[in-house]
């Protein structure tokens, strides 16, 4: 017999039940809502949370209970979208469910607990690099200046790559999925020795083991709902030594790479082919502390393309070589910043 167990503790139970009732409605919103939807709540319920320490609370407690009965309640009291009459409805149905959530019992095989097993937050600075193993096993590599956000439940492994670049070598686990995401695409991936950059207003993949799968982020089906991923197709799969790039227009096409320039930094270079020049220097800007800069909004500026190989002890070597493979002027700042611009 299921003995009965309090969802909540006595600090949840005494939080605000009107704003309790309202971060659900936004996090049912994330969860189960489509994808615009989903982006719209995410965005509404990060400023709602940021207006006071009270709603903080509110947002904790919901996620908290949506977290502990696996959206399976929620989900009927919380149709999305709502309309006038159905929010008056669910307010009613919600109100009566949070009064006897203390004593609920979590029984049954359609009951799971969706709480994380493990979370954790990584980040480096400017020339520093991190590895960092995970209690599965998987390694992550963080280059420098990047963070992200590490996530396991029982059925998932999730990183949300927040800036810079990381490499992934990934135990192998069918039950439990790995997913990078950022804010222009998410990668799926099983087992395997991958690369995802989020830099210049896009992110890159790069396989150098196994296979990924890419979705653009127009495509996911809200926050960590992966489980949902498999409704839509991917709009890539890169076997070993391919690369793709995706920004708000979608995926690009799939490109051919040396699998030893997948984490070149690890080795102590930078690798560049056919590289935009704005992307090349936020690279080398993640190791130099004055960094460089483009001046003027000439689009054919950003449009300047860089192939070539560089030790990252060499910057001088890079900044040296730009006046002599692309039309720009090169100009040493009083602050120890370099200014590129178009050579006229």
């Amino acid at each position: 017999m299921n003995r009965l167990q309090p969802l909540l503790n006595e600090e949840d139970r005494q939080a605000p039940r009107d704003l309790v009732e309202q971060a659900l409605r936004l996090v049912g919103r994330i969860q189960r809502g489509s994808a615009d939807a989903a982006r719209a709540a995410e965005t509404e319920l990060q400023r709602w949370r940021q207006a006071s320490p009270a709603h903080a609370e509110a947002v904790a407690t919901a996620q908290r209970i949506w977290n502990a009965t696996d959206a399976g309640a929620l989900a009927d009291r919380l149709p999305m979208p709502l309309s006038a009459e159905q929010q008056r409805r669910s307010r009613r149905r919600v109100t009566g469910m949070l009064g006897c959530l203390g004593v609920l019992a979590l029984a049954g095989a359609g009951w799971r607990w969706q709480q994380p097993v493990h979370e954790v937050a990584l980040r480096t600075d400017r020339a520093q690099t991190l590895a960092h193993t995970l209690p599965d096993g998987s390694v992550i590599d963080l280059a420098a200046n990047t963070a992200l956000q590490v996530t396991f439940h029982r059925g998932r492994r999730t990183v949300r790559l927040l800036k810079g670049e990381a490499c992934f070598n990934v135990a192998h686990d069918a039950q439990r999925p790995f997913s990078v995401e950022t804010p222009w695409g998410r990668v799926r991936v099983l087992g395997t020795v991958f690369t995802v950059s989020a830099r210049d207003g896009r992110m890159r993949v790069a396989v150098a083991q196994g296979r990924v799968a890419v979705w653009p982020v127009a495509d996911a089906h809200g926050s960590g709902a992966w489980s949902s991923m498999g409704d839509a197709p991917p709009a890539a799969i890169l076997q070993a030594g391919e690369t793709v790039e995706a920004d708000v227009r979608g995926v690009g096409s799939r490109a051919s790479l040396d699998v030893s320039e997948v984490a070149d930094w690890k080795q102590g270079w930078l690798v560049f082919r056919n590289t935009r020049l704005p992307e090349a220097l936020a690279r080398w800007n993640d190791h130099l502390p004055p960094p460089m800069q483009l001046l003027g909004d000439d689009p054919a500026l950003r449009d300047l393309r860089v192939t070539g190989s560089y030790p990252l002890s060499q910057p001088q070597a890079f900044i040296g070589s730009l006046p002599s493979i692309l039309p720009v002027q090169v100009t040493r700042m009083t602050d120890g910043s370099v200014a590129i611009r178009v050579r006229r």
